[in-house]
């Protein structure tokens, strides 16, 4: 039977350790394409335009991705808003919380130690120490000094699965920190470009307004003279408050986007203008290779922020598993009491503890049986959530690949477009006033040219918006260093 025991007793133990120890991490199967679908070699639009895809760039810098832009002023703004945005510093104070509470998880793996000292001054009542009623005692002080230690055994892995859970935790949050800062970097840039757009816009209207402005001097000055009616006057005047008004209008537009970026930057918005700067060539904009889908899981710090949360919820089914069997911990406490002060530290006054207390858990009502079970589902949806970040990621690098497909082709018909139609305001100027066509002849060539202008500006901008877009959704740069130098501050 001994010799059965002794066979018998370690198989037990290996089971319960296992029992309650942390799963095994397994990373989720995700289908991951080879390649992006729009991302081909080359790609053939509706209209049978062939698209070369830019080449590969992997040995490019990744970290300080708007430098690609070669804008002195963009650079400066990201510089800022890292500096002084209130969501980044929110962030990055969240980052210190979780390292802080990951030491405290670590703390407990080594013995907890303290120091000691007192003074007590009681008297006893003559009846508790078995004298007759109405003794006199005399009160009495003593002092102590003690050096007391704990120290949980980790049998079932409880704290190495706390450590783990809370290490996993702090990997989360610094990964959100690196997504916010990647998103205001992003934010910034996009805004930027939207205000250039809409200065470009602006600049579009204006010529436009100075060119009614000339119909309307040339209009009166023909009315004056008899040559036309008082309703080709009327027409050019119409035309030329339309757009001013639509001038005005875009001005709002740009007062907004001005203070979206002010509050980007942490600056308040009446402390904040952005000088005029139309983006008047799209031309220079980087080509983003998009590389392969495989590396995003990688490079995304959304998709790294829910790798990190899986791997804590799965060590948490440990620390909830351990909770089942027993814990062990052991103290011992040394030190002298006297009294008087000065013989608390003599030989003969000294005195110590050694235990070890050993808990089991027997009726819990099924707390501890339930508690398991949440972990798990806990798991559960934290794979769910992995395996949706990855589809959101592989979605969005899609959706802005085919937006500047898209846009580019659009550019190309505009561009096309564009040199039609100053053609055809040219050719219909020069006819109205040679007599041989009518005034709406010339505003209808003058308004599709001005329409076309702005559609043009428009794309620019989109074109520009949608390439920071797709940096975005491909990672942009966040390596490890950012995180740590603003974390410390």
């Amino acid at each position: 039977m001994n010799m059965i025991a002794k066979g018998v007793a370690p198989l037990v133990a290996a089971l319960l350790l296992t029992a309650c120890a942390a799963p095994a991490f397994k990373q989720p199967e995700i289908a991951v394409p080879a390649a992006f679908k729009e991302n081909q070699a080359v790609v053939t639009a509706a209209d049978g335009t062939r698209w070369k895809q830019a080449q590969p760039a992997e040995q490019q810098p990744r970290g300080e991705w708007w430098l690609a832009f070669n804008d002195p002023a963009l650079n400066q703004l990201v510089a800022d808003a890292t500096k002084a945005n209130a969501n980044l510093a929110v962030a990055a104070a969240r980052v210190k919380q979780a390292r802080a509470i990951a030491g405290i998880a670590e703390a407990d793996r080594a013995p907890q130690v303290g120091v000691g000292a007192g003074a007590q001054r009681n008297r006893a009542s003559a009846i508790s120490l078995g004298l007759p009623q109405g003794s006199a005692v005399s009160p009495q002080t003593s002092y102590s000094a003690s050096l007391t230690a704990s120290y949980e055994v980790d049998l079932f892995g409880r704290v190495s699965s706390e450590v783990a859970a809370a290490n996993s935790d702090a990997a989360a949050v610094e990964a959100n920190y690196r997504s916010v800062l990647l998103a205001l970097q992003a934010d910034v840039a996009q805004t930027y470009f939207r205000l250039r757009a809409t200065d470009a816009e602006l600049a579009t209207l204006e010529q436009t307004v100075r060119l009614r402005e000339e119909n309307v001097k040339v209009n009166q000055r023909r009315f004056d003279l008899g040559d036309i009616g008082e309703f080709d006057l009327s027409r050019a005047k119409t035309e030329l408050a339309t757009t001013r008004a639509e001038a005005i209008g875009l001005q709002r537009q740009r007062v907004t986007t001005e203070h979206a970026l002010a509050v980007l930057l942490g600056r308040p918005a009446a402390d904040f203008t952005a000088g005029v700067s139309p983006l008047l060539d799209a031309s220079l904009l980087p080509a983003i290779p998009a590389g392969m889908p495989s590396t995003l899981l990688e490079r995304r710090p959304d998709i790294a922020a829910a790798q990190r949360a899986m791997e804590a919820s799965n060590a948490r089914i440990g620390v909830a598993r351990a909770a089942m069997f027993p814990s062990l911990n052991l103290s011992a406490s040394g030190g002298g009491a006297a009294g008087a002060f000065a013989d608390v530290f003599k030989w003969s006054s000294r005195s110590w503890v050694l235990g070890a207390l050993m808990s089991v858990p027997l009726i819990d009502g099924g707390r501890n049986k339930n508690n398991v079970t949440r972990s798990e589902a806990a798991l559960e949806e934290s794979v769910a959530g992995y395996r949706q970040s990855v589809l959101t990621a592989f979605a969005e690098v899609e959706d802005n690949l085919a937006g500047l497909r898209i846009l580019s082709g659009q550019t190309a018909q505009i561009e096309d477009a564009l040199v039609s139609a100053r053609r055809s305001a040219d050719l219909a100027q020069k006819l109205y006033a040679a007599g041989r066509s009518s005034y709406l002849d010339l505003l209808d060539a003058q308004r599709n040219l001005a329409a076309v202008e702005r559609s043009a500006v428009q794309l620019r901008g989109s074109r520009a918006v949608t390439t920071v877009a797709l940096i975005r959704s491909l990672g942009g740069g966040w390596g490890g260093a950012t995180v740590d130098k603003v974390a410390q501050k």
